[in-house]
């Protein structure tokens, strides 16, 4: 129910955010700046404090919005490499395992895998 699964989709905005902006403040973003996608589809969106030490995830769940929070108290997240010409980026449910869990993404070499 509030778990966040490979089946889902997730978009990392590729700036910078203040992390006393709330549900409403993200939702804004979101509308304002990532307009090609919807806050209320189900998909899970991801913003960064400046300092890379502190992680929000904002999910619409159906009849309200879900909220995650997640400082550091050590080091900081690494983020993907962002193309800064669109205003959102994708990625899998196992690249955020990584950035959640302090894997370097430049030494993690995947290997090819057959997918339908």
């Amino acid at each position: 129910m509030y778990s966040l699964t490979s089946a889902n989709r997730y978009s990392l905005y590729q700036g910078f955010v203040r992390m006393n902006l709330g549900i409403d403040g993200l939702f804004k973003i979101i509308r304002s700046e990532m307009k090609d996608l919807s806050p209320v589809s189900g998909d899970i969106f991801l913003f960064f404090g400046k300092n890379r030490q502190s992680v929000k995830i904002l999910r619409w769940d159906g009849d309200g919005f879900l909220l995650y929070y997640k400082r550091l108290e050590g080091g900081s997240f690494e983020l993907p490499t962002f193309n800064p010409n669109t205003g959102n980026y994708e990625i899998s449910y196992q690249v955020l395992s990584f950035i959640l869990n302090g894997v370097s993404l430049k030494s993690v070499r995947l290997r090819k895998r057959f997918r339908i």
